[in-house]
């Protein structure tokens, strides 16, 4: 349990306890400084209580249970009994496990801890309260915002935890649906709508752009739309969700196409999956120097410093990409740079993950960004249906693109759909890193049989040097 006798003054004050708050306080503790560590909710923040970790936990449960039940061809014959409230309960284990570790690594480094919600008088203090009542004031020399992101919610669709769910709810369900609605086909909601769909549910996902996954190159959307396909997810790309009703069963969807075509839906339930939104709501904004943008979040510089000269903001809340190991890093910069040092952040290789099935995983550049900067790309791809690691593990969708600059041969982006690109992709980012070259890439030896192999191939083939994949 955090201190309830608040300290009056600190050297650093941090605001939100998630992956990128924790890491900024035990950081500038260990440089030092007094520091002060605020949470309204749970230690953890999103990702690690109803985010990153719950949803990924139950990923691996219900692929468990799914290739178990699929396995016929390998000469697997099981007869399944899927416990929902105890993957649930499983899910949760881990998740107290995690957020009980922060809770005890901020201690251990000597950081202050406060249960309660600060929001700024000045450029230089907060007030905190918990449920209502003033616990008192806090000085600070630096401040550090962290407070997160939380669900977007449609006009007309408030998430009420029976009806119109968000993705924290969803994660929280004790039964299962028969039918259920997800708007939105960006990555929480092909996320969602995989798990579902795997424990038999009957899915159908609105969305109202042409491609499931906007913002992914078409390819490797399209892995990831057959497979969801083959698992029997419905999709009605071009319409937009309008408004809902409630029925005796539960509810029904009513959805608009730009054309004015009308279409409704019925299901038990609606899982509203349309992004995510800084919270800054409870922090007095208004109080400091800071102006959010046009869309809530914090605009920082490369130091993840704001408008105002001693506070910074770190992780979704100062905007895209919102990704935990960037709020991470970020929070370790935020520390470094109070402390005195000169660090900045490089955006250059930000690896992001999709735990669809298969997996998605890009770093740096694409191809077609980099003809836009005006360079000439070269191109090497690896199909896993050309993978003995791939074909033993009964997982042959996808492939593996790397993307280099045609001359110099530095690699500088790749895209990855196929098992365990979440794994991948981290020797690629290193790569981009240290702007290492496709050479050197190719000619280091790769465990066989293994999926990095992959990648090695995939550098090989850009080089016109593969083995196992025709070269282009």
């Amino acid at each position: 349990m955090a201190v309830q006798s608040l300290p009056s003054e600190t050297d650093v004050l941090v605001i939100g306890a998630g992956p990128g708050g924790y890491v900024a306080a035990i950081r500038a503790a260990q440089s030092g400084l007094d520091v002060t560590l605020v949470e309204k909710d749970a230690y953890g923040g999103a990702c690690l209580n109803v985010g990153c970790i719950p949803s990924k936990a139950l990923i691996t449960a219900i692929d468990i249970a799914h290739d178990a039940d699929h396995a016929g061809h390998m000469g697997i014959n099981a007869e399944l009994d899927v416990d929902l409230a105890g993957m649930i309960d499983w899910k949760d284990g881990v998740v107290n496990q995690l957020t009980g570790g922060v809770e005890k690594l901020c201690k251990g480094n000597g950081v202050t801890l406060v249960d309660g919600t600060a929001a700024f008088t000045s450029d230089r203090a907060v007030r905190v309260t918990q449920d209502g009542t003033e616990l008192g004031s806090i000085s600070f020399d630096h401040a550090i915002v962290a407070t997160g992101s939380r669900p977007a919610e449609l006009p007309g669709f408030a998430f009420d935890g029976e009806h119109i769910l968000s993705s924290t709810h969803a994660l929280e369900l004790k039964s299962l649906p028969d039918q259920l609605l997800l708007i939105g086909a960006g990555y929480i909601g092909m996320e969602l709508s995989t798990v579902f769909a795997k424990l038999g549910v009957d899915v159908t996902v609105v969305e109202m752009l042409d491609q499931v996954l906007p913002g992914y190159e078409r390819d490797i959307a399209r892995v990831v739309r057959q497979r969801a396909g083959d698992l029997g997810i419905d999709f009605r790309f071009g319409e937009g969700a309008d408004s809902w009703e409630e029925t005796a069963r539960g509810v029904r969807l009513f959805t608009v196409t730009e054309d004015g075509d009308r279409s409704e839906y019925p299901a038990d339930r609606i899982v509203v999956a349309v992004g995510r939104e800084p919270v800054t709501d409870t922090l007095g904004l208004g109080n400091t120097s800071i102006e959010p943008d046009d869309r809530g979040f914090v605009p920082t510089d490369d130091q993840t410093q704001t408008d105002a000269e001693r506070i910074f903001a770190i992780g979704d809340v100062a905007g895209e990409p919102m990704l935990a190991h960037k709020a991470s890093k970020e929070g370790e910069v935020a520390a470094d740079v109070i402390a005195g040092d000169d660090a900045t952040l490089s955006s250059r290789a930000i690896p992001a993950a999709v735990f669809t099935d298969p997996e998605i995983a890009t770093v740096g550049m694409t191809e077609a960004e980099m003809k836009e900067a005006g360079q000439e790309p070269v191109v090497g791809r690896m199909p896993m249906r050309a993978s003995g690691r791939a074909l033993t593990l009964d997982e042959t969708d996808g492939f593996v693109r790397v993307v280099a600059h045609g001359s110099t041969e530095t690699i500088l982006g790749a895209q990855l759909v196929c098992p365990d690109a979440s794994e991948l992709v981290a020797e690629l980012a290193l790569a981009i890193e240290l702007e290492a070259s496709l050479e050197e890439v190719a000619s280091t030896i790769h465990t066989h049989p293994t999926l990095t192999e992959a990648v090695m191939e995939a550098v090989a083939n850009a080089r016109g040097e593969a083995i196992h994949t025709l070269n282009r």
